[in-house]
């Protein structure tokens, strides 16, 4: 059996990112940009104030004191979306609102709350320092500075950048079309009682959900029966898609049907069984071009043996730049059994103390119990 790194490495090398396409701005949303975004314009504009208050020259405050305040003519106003009519002179001040453009000769913005105001007649109480309460021109973004990456998965955040820079389209890479079949005479699908010796089928919907978390784009061939033809039908209808997955059948038993199929497809296989536990019965070939990956049957496995292998050639063919998780070290809270020679992939519940984490089993860790992967962190 090889190491989970060189299967994952052996997918990798097989996979490559997908085609792009030009999209609405706010289509972009959770999409992977698939070219750079620089920035045309500075970005604020000109300089800004950023609060309601006064412009002024902090040279005329330099001797502003509680006792003698420093006094200003009031000599104009400028609301935001307006530009000052006139620059602003000695002994001068503009009121001014937040993001409304400084004039020319203020350097400076005073609080509204930090003066009081007489007629006509500002008098500031104390020194103003230069630069104060002003956003400077280029502040957030600079002309020809590039500001996006491609690889960047767009969020809110991206989206708002992107409008304030007047993109309304962007191109995106394609999101992966994943088709999921699972196989099985035990199975029956949603809406249907199961008979004797009969389970409900949820491999389909977790690993649906998974190439959903992972931005692709799920496609339910449904439950084949434990007849290599039928299975190697739903595979030639699976490889329409970007990437098939199958659930069960890969292991080594007279109903194990997977590997069969896929040789009668023509395709190549790569890599059959990993050293780890759970998820050993792993497969993954290339066939027409599509890699497709034989998971294991039960719940867990299936769930373990996707996260570890087929969402990072998701995000790989989806554009990211970022293949894997952020991962953390941890220390174990009870001394943990690893029976063979496998790496153990284990659902934990997390705690930190003192500023470290430290990981408890959720319970029993068969590869059957689902709901260990519902109860960990």
């Amino acid at each position: 059996m090889m190491s989970v790194e060189e299967a994952l490495d052996r997918i990798l090398s097989r996979v490559s990112p997908l085609g792009t396409e030009r999209v609405d701005l706010l289509s972009a949303l959770g999409r992977v940009l698939a070219e750079p975004v620089a920035a045309h314009i500075n970005i604020p504009a000109w300089a800004n104030s950023s609060m309601d208050g006064y412009a002024v020259r902090s040279r005329d405050t330099e001797r502003a004191s509680r006792e003698r305040p420093a006094l200003l003519a009031i000599v104009g106003r400028i609301p935001a979306g307006r530009v000052p009519e006139k620059p602003l002179g000695p002994g001068e001040a503009f009121r001014i609102f937040t993001g409304a453009p400084l004039p020319s000769g203020a350097d400076s913005v005073i609080p509204q709350e930090d003066v009081e105001v007489m007629g006509l007649e500002l008098q500031v109480p104390h020194p103003v320092s230069q630069g104060e309460f002003v956003r400077p021109i280029g502040e957030d973004l600079r002309a020809g500075e590039t500001v996006l990456l491609p690889g960047r998965q767009v969020g809110p955040a991206e989206i708002g950048l992107l409008a304030m820079l007047g993109w309304g389209q962007v191109e995106v890479y394609r999101r992966p079309r994943v088709a999921i079949v699972s196989t099985g005479d035990e199975l029956v699908d949603l809406g249907v009682t199961p008979g004797p010796g009969q389970t409900q089928n949820s491999n389909t919907y977790s690993l649906m959900a998974q190439v959903l978390e992972s931005r692709g784009v799920p496609e339910n061939l449904g439950v084949a029966p434990d007849r290599l033809e039928v299975i190697e039908e739903r595979f030639r209808w699976g490889l329409s898609a970007d990437l098939l997955i199958s659930s069960a059948g890969v292991s080594v038993g007279d109903y194990d049907y997977v590997r069969e199929a896929l040789t009668r497809l023509g395709a190549d296989l790569h890599l059959w069984q990993v050293a780890m536990r759970p998820g050993k019965p792993i497969t993954f070939g290339t066939a027409a071009g599509r890699p497709i990956f034989g998971l294991p049957g039960n719940p867990v496995s299936a769930m373990v043996t996707f996260e570890l292998f087929v969402r990072p050639a998701l995000r790989k063919m989806g554009g990211h730049a970022e293949l894997q998780r952020p991962q953390l070290l941890a220390r174990a809270l009870a001394p943990i059994p690893n029976p063979g020679r496998r790496r153990g992939y284990l659902r934990v519940t997390l705690e930190r103390r003192n500023g470290e984490y430290w990981a408890r089993l959720t319970g029993e860790q068969g590869s059957a119990i689902l709901r260990s992967m519902v109860t960990a962190d």
